[in-house]
């Protein structure tokens, strides 16, 4: 080993990736608006919850513009950052998923909706209306900033 790199742990980003998405509860989703045909960038907030198998997970209403969206053209970017940086927010770690949003299988919906209440326990008193499904991403590419 060289000495240089003694007492230094090796950088993984994929690991850095998941710890990001393990610790945040919010997220910036951008989707292509569906409502006028136009496809501009239309970006909202969203909580977020992790997944061991399905990745990140949202619960969406069926009501809202970034839902019809992800209904028309799946094809999204969701923009995790570092919780609570400290100093300048800019040299905290953050990254961008890039990727298309599915409904989550039936088979591991009740997984999924418990793994989402666990990280949001607020988001029970609206989980179950009928407008409100559970989506995963499949992650496409990613680009890391730490």
């Amino acid at each position: 080993m060289n000495p240089t790199e003694k007492g230094k742990a090796k950088f993984r980003p994929a690991e850095e990736v998941a710890r990001l998405l393990a610790q945040a509860r919010t997220a910036s989703l951008a989707t292509g608006l569906a409502r006028d045909g136009s496809g501009w960038p239309y970006a909202s907030l969203v909580l977020l919850a992790a997944h061991r198998t399905l990745g990140p997970l949202l619960l969406l209403s069926d009501l809202a513009d970034h839902t019809r969206n992800l209904q028309a053209d799946q094809r999204a970017a969701l923009l995790v950052a570092q919780s609570n940086p400290t100093g300048d927010p800019l040299s905290a770690s953050r990254v961008t998923l890039l990727g298309r949003f599915w409904p989550v299988p039936e088979a591991l919906t009740e997984d999924a909706r418990d793994v989402f209440l666990a990280r949001h326990g607020g988001a029970a008193a609206y989980a179950d209306f009928k407008d409100f499904h559970l989506y995963h991403m499949a992650i496409e590419q990613a680009h890391l900033i730490a």
